[in-house]
């Protein structure tokens, strides 16, 4: 114990700096204090979510010159074959009437179109049949489905590949667009009766059609509807 004359102890000098070094430390981990009675801002509070990407609206696109077409050999390669005249000079009628339509693009949804169509087909599917067939197909498709419903029959049909998509034949007339497509497809297919029993099918097959696709080039949809289907030998 000190002296009583004296008024200075050396300890506290000591824990006045232990002291200041902890409340040092609490302040770097923990941060400026707040009032007891506000919680910790986004904590408890509503958190706001994440601004969305939007997607642009087609009319929200920037106006820009259209590209220029390949011309000569080039023009419609990957799309018709070289050679079919029919196909090439009728691409050019279509694309002159239409400069907004794209041969690979077109392809690439014709393949989509084949294989939601042959599906829906087999399943019975009217009502995603019908925006993507002329009336006249599409009554056609109706009565097989029908025909198939009362005899009790059932397809199952799959598309296992399309190993070719090219356009066959194209033209404009009157308002009015029309491209063939030649499709080279692997198709698994099952036929059953009211039984379950296998009628038909079961094994990959080999299919060749051509599918013509129309449409009016100044309408607003864009779709291309099936208008006409034949089978090759």
């Amino acid at each position: 114990m000190p002296a009583s004359g004296d008024l200075f102890d050396p300890t506290l000098i000591v824990f006045a700096a232990l002291a200041v070094f902890v409340i040092w430390k609490l302040r770097s981990v923990l941060g400026m204090r707040v009032d007891r009675d506000t919680p910790p801002a986004g904590r408890f509070g509503p958190r706001r979510p994440a601004p969305a990407a939007l997607a642009p609206l087609p009319s929200a696109a920037p106006v820009t010159e259209a590209p220029a077409r390949p011309s000569g050999e080039e023009r419609w390669e990957g799309v018709a074959e070289k050679g079919v005249a029919s196909a090439w000079s009728g691409l050019d009628a279509v694309a002159a009437s239409d400069p907004s339509f794209d041969g690979k693009a077109f392809l690439n949804g014709a393949r989509r179109a084949y294989d939601l169509i042959v599906t829906a087909f087999a399943k019975g599917d009217r009502e995603t049949l019908k925006p993507l067939l002329s009336q006249d197909v599409f009554d056609g498709f109706c009565a097989d489905i029908a025909r198939r419903e009362q005899q009790g029959e059932t397809m199952e049909t799959a598309v296992v590949a399309i190993d070719l998509a090219t356009v066959d034949a194209a033209r404009a007339i009157d308002g009015r667009n029309e491209v063939t497509v030649r499709f080279v497809v692997r198709l698994m297919s099952v036929r059953r009766d009211r039984d379950g029993e296998t009628i038909d099918g079961g094994q990959t097959r080999k299919v060749i059609e051509r599918w013509t696709f129309a449409r009016d080039p100044k309408a607003n949809d864009p779709n291309w509807k099936l208008v006409a289907t034949q089978a090759e030998d």
